[in-house]
């Protein structure tokens, strides 16, 4: 049933929220259970992993049939734009606050342990022989903490995987270009491209994790150095991985026709996402891998 301009679509009462908060409560709770030593936890966390993975696609799907049935007009395409806008605002404050966490310990905590400031005897009775070197590679008590025995140096991997990230960035820009002119070979063209550099900066990162973990000794038990590097760089990760996914799903509704110059959304939105991922990837590659290593 089509919808007139002066008409906003309102859904019915759908089950999806709570199919996905239950999986957020799994795949989380099994994450932070694994952390601590559970052996229940890396389960519960894949098991979360695929009830969200099954709330997503069939919530999108039925947004899909929604979209494809008419019943969405220019009102609640405007709608879509602002939550849109809100999500990636939420998204920058989430890797904000890890990037904060990296950045106080570095410039506030550690100078504090070693007596900076008025923490000159505190610093003497609670750790003297500690020392002010970021990243802490070097630990009074290796039993304790994983110190690593190199670091993983900006102009290697990091700098492939950023030539990547923004190459994908171009080569979206040139689909949604295409999609506009009407170019539907040069629109499927480009979002395989897009996907493709995606999927290699992903080889490229579980290489750069099984390098860091087996060769470097990198972890995250590697004081906060390791586990704000892997979550920061792990969490975008996971970040690339569902762009991806989402990058191919807009590639199969392409294929089936379902976007034109003047009703494409959906397609807008990975864009923003996925351009959103691109300058995370920036920031890590400048503050987490270049300023360190």
């Amino acid at each position: 049933m089509q919808q007139s301009k002066d008409q906003y679509y309102v859904p019915e009462g759908s089950y999806w929220p709570i199919v996905g908060s239950i999986g957020m409560a799994f795949l989380l709770g099994g994450f932070a259970s694994s952390l601590h030593g559970s052996g229940l936890g890396a389960g519960l966390a894949v098991l979360g992993l695929v009830i969200v993975v099954f709330m997503v696609f069939g919530w999108m799907g039925q947004v899909v049939s929604e979209s494809e049935g008419g019943y969405y007009n220019q009102q609640v395409g405007k709608s879509f734009r602002i939550g849109m806008g809100w999500f990636i605002f939420s998204e920058v404050m989430f890797f904000a606050a890890f990037f904060g966490a990296m950045f106080y310990a570095r410039e506030f905590s550690i100078p504090w342990l070693a007596g900076e400031g008025n923490n000159m005897w505190t610093a003497k009775l609670l750790w003297p022989e500690f020392s002010a070197n970021w990243p802490l590679v070097k630990m009074p008590n290796p039993e304790t903490f994983a110190v690593p025995s190199a670091l993983v140096h900006a102009w290697g991997i990091p700098a492939i995987n950023t030539m990547l990230l923004l190459c994908s960035g171009a080569t979206l820009t040139w689909a949604h270009w295409a999609l506009y002119n009407k170019k539907r070979d040069q629109l499927i063209y480009g979002m395989i491209a897009t996907i493709t550099l995606g999927v290699i900066f992903l080889g490229f990162q579980a290489y750069e994790y099984a390098h860091a973990y087996g060769d470097l000794n990198l972890k995250m038990t590697s004081g906060v150095y390791g586990s704000t590097f892997f979550l920061l760089t792990g969490f975008h990760g996971f970040h690339v991985t569902l762009g991806t996914v989402m990058l191919i799903c807009i590639l199969m509704r392409i294929i089936r026709g379902h976007f034109t110059p003047e009703n494409h959304f959906a397609f807008e939105a990975v864009a923003w996402y996925w351009h959103f991922v691109d300058v995370v990837w920036l920031g890590l590659f400048i503050y987490v891998y270049w300023f360190t290593g």
